[in-house]
């Protein structure tokens, strides 16, 4: 159910910038019609509406039952008849939660319907696991079951499935920690049947408790993602978590949550001195069973309720109160305390840039500096200007360049994206004044976007790590570079390929004069598709990486091309006035041939490359036995290879660490310090809790498999070494005068 939104977080970070206000809802028809007017006017591709209504209702139902597991054929039937043809029509007339609800509320029922099978088929407990069925493992191909009797019987298959999953999950930690000689960590664990009963429940009671917002911002989303993925529609409170987002900065308690399977709400991590450690009453592992949002002596029960939910109780204006009912995570069975907190600002310093310095030593050879420069997003606040990742990230290259870096390496990996204006100002640290990124309307009119820098900040050798999750921003960022052929690329086979500018659009602005419009929620819509300066998109292709590296997530399904109603690649004219530099300057031959013989004799990605096969294999066969026999099987084969892996690994890594220890010296730099004399040194391969305590999973004692060494995974090892490779031909070829020296300065 992609499309619950509230399902989607998983793990919540107490914040808000808004207060709780009890105001008068939107008229969502209304917001529907609004919303319909501005996607035809608005969006890039601009569809004709009155040929989008079966792609309204199939986005819908993809939404909510994504693995056709509820609906049956016969739903899917009534709701074409009733809508496949009109829907544009009803949303135009300002009818959408007639046939939003009519909908859901079908879906409630049959969510319904299965949750009680679910139950009934655990109280009664006869599940035979000698049987050869198999379930399969994404039914987003699969047809819709044909009648309620298939769909049961495919119900049925899930059913035991979670059931048989359960049994050996707790089967092998119970091996594992008698292996180990360590206590079973889930010996006192509710009985599997119970425990998963009380799983269906909280999917029971999402779906059913949802109100009229939520239905509508369901129905809502679907209608906009019909455009192209990354079109969306925003509740207030959905727009409000972003921008608290694009500032990392929130307006809360300072506590990460999440939800747990009997109904409570878990405290899995507390920022360092936050809110809540100031408080200092809440701890790690505690569980929240209700809420006092103003600290009136009213408290709310928050079982089983959704985390965006909690999250809303929880929010409020800087300095107030809010009161939670807590069971404490070491007191008695039953247990429970009030705690009051005062909420303030919750500064989010893990999703900042920062940078990392690496001294190598190569026996004789001179030592090297190398700079590391992290990013998990392009960052800004676009209400204040107080928070850009482009100054941030000039801060910390300013002192990588004071220190001496002979190269330098941007960590891309997993920035989705963030602002256009960061990435535009920031590539201009890196290549001469000139066009980053063109940008084409739904007009056909294109733009070039220049660098601001009248010379860039850092010309040595660089190299950028990307991976398949690295996006947008991060995108026009690998690109630029690599057209200027001023940077190595370095990953996964290619980036995720969204190649789509989106603008928040305020519908509220649009309704009526006398409506509500506070909380009518926004339009985030695809305005745009931008281009690199050769002219090359990257939707749906990315950037392709100069040098892959195996890893796993390339055997997934995950990119742009994955996505429904992506928008498709395409070429313009590369911008005028773009001198990219000499790509032989490069080397990228000879960086590949040394990078592929290290390689050749890696055993960590010759784990990966393994990997990868058998998790293609496993994709295309798409199912999963149901026969305990042979899922004990599997799960032995699995545990023998990972049991010779981490034995190996184990020898390997201690080696290799202190290996590391004589030829590595790593020196940190925050932007708490990036401005302080003197450096850090700090050992990577330690667990680092500066900036939030996180809880320890139950489980986490019995797995043995050792950290990297270094904290360096094999990606960002080989990546350093690559950049080395890089430093040391470049040198030579300027002392044989094969290319002129630069000014790095």
């Amino acid at each position: 159910m992609r499309s619950l939104k509230s399902l989607a977080f998983g793990a919540i970070l107490l914040a808000a910038a808004t207060p709780m206000v009890r105001a008068q809802e939107a008229d969502f028809n209304e917001v529907g019609r609004q919303m319909a007017i501005m996607l035809q006017n608005s969006h890039f591709s601009r569809p004709p509406l009155n040929t989008m209504s079966e792609a309204f209702l199939q986005s819908y139902l993809r939404d909510l039952d994504g693995a056709k597991l509820y609906f049956t054929q016969e739903d899917i039937d009534r709701f074409e008849k009733s809508y496949g043809k009109r829907l544009h029509e009803i949303i135009l007339k300002g009818e959408s939660m007639k046939a939003a609800t009519d909908i859901y509320d079908t879906f409630r029922k049959r969510v319904t319907e299965r949750v009680k099978q679910a139950n009934e088929m655990l109280a009664e407990g006869k599940f035979d696991f000698t049987k050869d069925e198999s379930v399969t493992r994404t039914r987003k191909d699969a047809p819709w079951p044909k009648d309620e009797a298939e769909a049961s019987q495919n119900w049925r298959l899930q059913i035991k499935e979670a059931m048989l999953s359960e049994k050996l999950r707790r089967e092998t930690v119970a091996r594992l920690a008698t292996e180990q000689g360590k206590p079973d960590p889930l010996k006192d664990e509710k009985p599997a049947a119970e425990k998963l009963k009380l799983r269906y429940e909280r999917l029971l009671r999402s779906v059913v408790d949802a109100d009229e917002p939520e239905v509508a911002n369901f129905f809502l989303s679907a209608v906009a993602e019909s455009y192209d993925p990354h079109t969306d529609y925003m509740s207030f409170r959905e727009m409000d978590r972003f921008s608290s987002a694009m500032k990392n900065e929130l307006v809360g308690i300072g506590a990460l949550l999440q939800a747990e399977e009997d109904g409570a709400t878990k405290i899995m991590g507390i920022v360092v001195n936050g809110p809540a450690e100031r408080q200092g009453d809440l701890k790690l592992n505690d569980r929240i069973v209700a809420v006092d949002p103003d600290n009136s002596g009213t408290m709310v029960d928050i079982m089983f309720m959704p985390l965006d939910k909690i999250v809303d109780l929880i929010r409020g204006k800087e300095g107030s109160q809010v009161k939670l009912k807590v069971e404490p995570a070491t007191g008695p069975p039953g247990e429970t305390k009030l705690i009051a907190i005062q909420r303030a600002k919750v500064e989010m310093k893990e999703e900042q840039a920062s940078a990392t310095i690496i001294e190598l030593k190569d026996g004789e050879k001179p030592a090297r500096k190398l700079g590391v420069l992290t990013l998990p997003s392009f960052y800004a606040d676009f209400e204040n200007g107080t928070t850009q990742a482009s100054v941030d990230i000039e801060r910390l290259l300013k002192r990588l360049m004071a220190e001496g870096i002979d190269g330098l390496v941007m960590d891309l990996r997993g920035n989705g994206g963030g602002s256009l204006e960061e990435v535009r100002r920031m590539t201009g640290f890196f290549v001469p004044r000139g066009p980053v990124v063109q940008v084409k309307n739904t007009l056909g009119q294109t733009q070039v976007k220049d660098s601001s820098e009248k010379v860039p900040i850092y010309s040595g050798p660089m190299a950028v790590l990307i991976d398949k999750t690295s996006a947008s921003a991060s995108e026009i960022l690998a690109g630029a570079l690599q057209d200027y052929n001023r940077a190595v690329i370095i990953g996964d086979s290619s980036t995720f390929g969204k190649g789509t500018v989106q603008q928040p659009m305020d519908i509220g602005r649009m309704l009526p004069v006398f409506a509500a419009r506070d909380r009518a929620g926004f339009l985030k819509v695809t305005i745009q598709k931008f281009y690199r300066p050769s002219g090359s998109s990257t939707q749906l292709q990315g950037v392709v990486s100069d040098i892959v590296l195996p890893n796993l997530i390339d055997s997934l399904e995950v990119g742009e091309a994955y996505l429904e109603q992506a928008m498709p690649h395409d070429l313009i004219a590369p911008a005028p006035d773009m001198r990219p530099g000499n790509k032989d300057h490069l080397f990228l031959p000879r960086l590949a041939e040394e990078s592929e013989k290290r390689r050749a004799s890696s055993k960590d990605f010759a784990y990966v490359v393994e990997d990868i096969l058998r998790n293609k294999a496993r994709i295309k066969e798409n199912q999963l036995s149901l026969n305990e026999e042979k899922r004990v099987a599997e799960l032995k084969e699995a545990s023998a290879r990972d049991k010779e892996r981490n034995a190996e690994r184990l020898k390997r890594f201690e080696t290799q660490l202190a290996e590391d220890r004589k030829s590595m010296t790593f020196y940190r730099l925050t932007l708490d310090v990036v401005d302080k004399e003197g450096l850090t040194k700090f050992d990577p391969s330690e667990e680092d809790e500066r900036y939030m305590h996180r809880a320890k999973d139950a489980t986490a004692s019995l797995d043995e498999t050792p950290k990297w060494p270094s904290g360096l995974d094999p990606i960002k090892r080989e990546g350093l070494m690559i950049v080395r490779d890089l430093v040391e031909t470049t040198e030579a070829a300027k002392i044989a005068g094969l290319i002129k020296v630069r000014d790095t300065q």
